[in-house]
């Protein structure tokens, strides 16, 4: 029996090896320890060539698939190498384009700090030389200052000899050209005293020194006949009769409507036109203004009679008269605009 029993394990053990080795057992799960002592040699050789052989084919499985597991491991690392290096190169590559952006980034940055410090340089020199315009351009406004007053200054002392030399003189406005043939500009004079101003021409103390029309040629394109200047022999004379020809208001010469005035350099006669409007709107307001000699302005204010130079001078003056302010606002004004339009034109030239 007991045969019997061994017989039918070891054809249980067989069939056991048949069976695929993560199915089989193992012949300590097959056999308890008491079994295994009960054994005959014969089938405990055979116990041990089946437990040999299990064992064998489990390492030679585990063998396999460790293998395999390194072959895996190998191919992931070489794929992980190969990773690394494309990584490496990659990295290199940026590491040198960075480092190329780089230079160039420095370099241009070089670039862009020299060319302000450049800049800088040149503003600096810029501003020197906008400096120095400036400077020779105030000197240049105060040098044409100093020639405008200088130019000025001269005209005055011009425009005065003139005056002094014209002091005795007489114009004639409004004699027809060719008048004087009969009896000389002298005798047409000695007319006008004795048609205007019978008790003057009686005084043999007035007395003619020179006679003369101006300008000397006479242009034919002209409408106007030329003045006639009389040259007397004494201021007093000169006063006594334009006083009689202000007072009888209209001369005339053969019936003809003429004019007699004082005889002044173009620089005085144009002070004297300037006075102009100042006049009418005083003598429109009953303030007896006069254009005196050379070229004063003079008028009554609040019962005095005040007299002015220049129109700085009275701007100052109506700056503390409201009424008169109120009076002369408008034409001083507009003066003031004239002026500088003038100003303007001449800045331009």
């Amino acid at each position: 029996m007991p045969s019997n029993k061994h017989r039918n394990r070891g054809i249980k053990i067989n069939d056991d090896t048949m069976m695929p080795p993560n199915k089989q057992n193992t012949p300590s799960q097959e056999y308890e320890d008491d079994e295994i002592e009960e054994m005959q040699d014969t089938d405990f050789k055979k116990f041990m060539i089946i437990t040999f052989r299990s064992f064998q084919k489990q390492i030679l499985e585990l063998q396999k698939s460790l293998m395999d597991k390194i072959e895996n491991l190998s191919r992931e690392n070489e794929i992980l190498r190969k990773s690394q290096n494309e990584t490496q190169k990659l990295v290199e590559q940026e590491s040198v384009i960075v480092k190329r952006n780089q230079n160039e980034m420095k370099s241009s940055i070089d670039q862009m700090t020299n060319t302000l410090e450049s800049l800088k340089n040149r503003m600096g020199e810029a501003e020197e030389r906008i400096s120095d315009l400036e400077d020779r351009a105030q000197e240049r406004i105060q040098s044409n200052q100093r020639k405008e007053e200088e130019i000025r200054n001269l005209k005055n002392i011009v425009g005065n000899l003139q005056d002094t030399i014209k002091k005795t003189n007489i114009r004639v406005l409004g004699v027809p050209e060719g008048m004087e043939r009969e009896k000389g500009l002298e005798g047409l004079f000695s007319e006008i005293l004795a048609e205007n101003f019978p008790g003057l021409e009686k005084d043999r103390d007035i007395l003619v020194q020179e006679a003369h029309r101006t300008p000397n040629k006479h242009d034919q394109k002209r409408s106007s006949p030329r003045h006639v200047v009389i040259k007397l022999t004494t201021v007093k004379h000169k006063e006594k009769i334009l006083k009689c020809a202000r007072e009888k208001r209209q001369i005339t010469l053969r019936g003809s409507p003429i004019r007699l005035t004082a005889d002044f350099s173009s620089e005085t006669l144009q002070a004297r036109r300037e006075w102009r409007d100042i006049a009418q709107v005083l003598r429109e307001k009953n303030c007896q203004p006069r254009i005196l000699y050379p070229a004063k302005l003079s008028f009554v204010n609040e019962g005095e009679i005040k007299t002015f130079h220049s129109k700085q001078k009275l701007k100052d003056f109506v700056a503390t008269r409201p009424a008169l302010q109120n009076i002369l606002k408008d034409v001083l004004h507009s003066e003031t605009q004239k002026h500088g339009h003038q100003y303007e034109r001449r800045e331009r030239k």
